[in-house]
Formats: structure tokens, C-alpha cells, sequence
């Protein structure tokens, strides 16, 4: 299929979260149906790294680095856009960070940041992209949630509560644009392998939430190939469909919780006890590379994630972010 069948084709995409991991390939996946994209994430060496990768491949490509939790990050990227490409047409809300550990370790701070990372900087970004999206009369908005804003996982209590909100925005914005040309699609998926385990912050007993995590986003019956998913969210924007839901455990955990909200609820409950306690120090905020050489589990349980993690630009396991 050419580039020039695809309805992003000589489109203007802004990827957020895009520096590393599924980010990143979702702006390679656009950028082969023939999209200009602009790139943004906080770090900007990691930026320019990925722009380079995909100038590399051919893609048209451009970088800024912003914190999207910064309130005047939209104008500036609306601006970077509009200076570089022209208007835009494709929002691509995926900045994302991940929290995990017990309850008793969290912080308020802890929640502050999940929301303004993962609700409050797309709802802002969202708003100033409207002009542009309407004006078209085909723009796109795709917002990356996950499973946890259908299912509250626990211990990832911050972005359980941030995802549910960004769904909540993301399915309530379809309907009041349904008659602007706007299409919304809401993504919701379940693990993916793309080395995420190194870059998540780790709460109470590190190197125990390590372990459970890392496996868990490693498996290969439980994650998916994070490139299949990327390729699966684009397609399903140009579709323009309302939602889509990665992965077959996520699948039938979303089933479940529709059809037997209770019995869910007491699974997850058990699942919660079987997590590692607090501890009697809980420790706060451990990068995940540093958490990696707290816990004993075994290098090769974590080696398909690690090994997109190092095709995907996360930060390796027990080294330096």
C-alpha cells in the first residue's frame, strides 16, 4: 500500500511522548503514510536522537523539546508546527509516565504529576489544536490511554486515576465534535514490550515492584510487540474509529469489567495482596534502571522488554537514564 493511499498522506502530525518507545514508533508509522511529523518530548538530546533516526528512514520530520505540563507548551508547539509544516491535522496525545508501587509509599505529589502529564497537558494541548483540527474538516485527535483508565490496576494508583480521566476526555470530546469533522479515537493498551519497566519510577520496595512490573511488561502472553500495536493505532485513526483496545488480556479484562464489575473487583483485590508490601522504609521515586539492580530477578525473565527497550531508546537496565 503507497504512502499516497493513506489518508494521512501531506498531513501534519504532532506526536507527543515521542522521543522513545511507543511514541516514537507511532511518528515512524505516521511518517510511512506519508505524514509530516512533529516531534516533542522533555529531553532533548533523546529528541534529536530520535528525529535523526527517522530523517534517517526518509520520514519528514522536525523536533522541539517542551514539558507539555508547562502551560505556554502549546503555543509554543502549535507555533513550531505552523512555522515548519502549516496547520495541523493529526494530535497525537501520548506523553506518559508510569508510577508504581503501594499506596502507603505514594505521595500527593505522586498524583499531581500523573494528572498534569497525562490529563491536564492534552487537555490544554487538545483545546489549542481545536482551531486548526476544525478548520480542515478532517482533523484527528488520538489519545493514548491505556487499559488502566478502563481497569484499576493496582499499585499504579497515579496513572490508573490520570488514564481514567484522559478516557473520560478523550470519549466525551468524540461526541461534542461529532459534527466539527473532528475524529477522536481513544486507544486503550494493555502492556507492550517497549522497555518501559527502565524508564518507570518505582515506589516503597523498588526492587520488589521491579520484579512483578518488568516481567509482567516482558511476557510475551501478556505484552505485546509494541511496533504491531503502533502500526494499530494508526491504522485505526485513519479508520477513524471511536476506540481500540491492545492486547487479548486487555481485551478480556475489559470484557470482564463490563460484564461482572464486582467479580473484577475482588480479583483485582487478591491481585493486590499478592503485590509486595510497603516495607517498613518505603523508598520514593527509584528510576527504574537504578531498581533494576535492587531486585533478584533473573536477566533473562526481562530480555524480550530489554531488547526493546535498546531498539525502542529507553534507558537500559542498571545503567544510567
Amino acid at each position: 500500500m503507497t504512502a499516497a493511499r493513506h489518508r494521512f498522506a501531506g498531513r501534519t502530525a504532532l506526536v507527543t511522548g515521542s522521543s522513545r518507545g511507543l511514541g516514537l514508533l507511532v511518528a515512524r508509522e505516521l511518517a510511512r503514510h506519508g505524514a509530516r511529523v512533529m516531534l516533542c518530548a522533555r529531553d532533548a538530546t533523546a529528541l534529536r536522537r530520535a528525529e535523526h533516526r527517522l530523517r534517517a528512514e526518509g520520514a519528514d520530520v522536525a523536533s522541539l523539546a517542551r514539558d507539555i505540563t508547562d502551560p505556554d507548551a502549546p503555543a509554543g508547539l502549535l507555533d513550531a508546527v505552523h512555522d515548519r509544516f502549516g496547520p495541523l491535522d493529526l494530535l497525537v496525545n501520548n506523553a506518559g509516565i508510569i508510577q508504581v508501587g503501594p499506596l502507603e509509599a505514594l505521595r500527593e505529589e505522586d498524583f499531581r504529576r500523573a494528572m498534569e502529564t497525562m490529563y491536564f497537558a492534552p487537555l490544554r494541548l487538545t483545546l489549542a489544536a481545536l482551531p486548526d483540527l476544525r478548520a480542515g474538516g478532517e482533523g484527528t485527535v488520538v489519545t493514548v490511554s491505556s487499559v488502566g483508565g478502563r481497569i484499576p490496576a493496582p499499585h499504579l494508583l497515579p496513572y490508573v486515576a490520570a488514564k481514567f480521566a484522559a478516557a473520560g476526555f478523550s470519549q466525551g470530546l468524540r461526541a461534542e465534535l461529532a459534527g466539527a469533522g473532528v475524529s477522536v479515537t481513544t486507544v486503550l493498551p494493555g502492556l507492550m514490550r517497549t522497555g518501559s519497566h527502565t524508564a518507570a519510577r518505582f515506589h516503597g520496595r523498588p526492587g520488589a515492584e521491579y520484579g512483578w512490573f518488568a516481567a509482567a511488561a516482558s511476557a510475551p502472553l501478556l505484552s505485546m510487540d509494541a511496533e504491531r500495536a503502533a502500526r494499530a493505532i494508526v491504522r485505526a485513526a485513519e479508520r477513524r474509529r471511536p476506540e481500540l483496545v491492545l492486547t487479548p488480556a486487555a481485551k478480556i479484562g475489559v470484557r470482564a469489567q463490563g460484564l461482572a464489575p464486582a467479580t473484577t473487583a475482588r480479583l483485582l483485590a487478591l491481585a493486590a495482596r499478592a503485590l509486595p508490601a510497603a516495607g517498613a522504609a518505603p523508598r520514593h521515586g527509584v528510576r527504574g534502571a537504578d531498581a533494576a539492580r535492587r531486585s533478584p530477578l533473573p536477566s533473562w525473565v526481562t530480555a524480550l522488554g530489554d531488547r526493546a527497550g535498546h531498539r525502542f531508546a529507553q534507558p537500559p537496565p542498571g545503567g544510567a537514564h
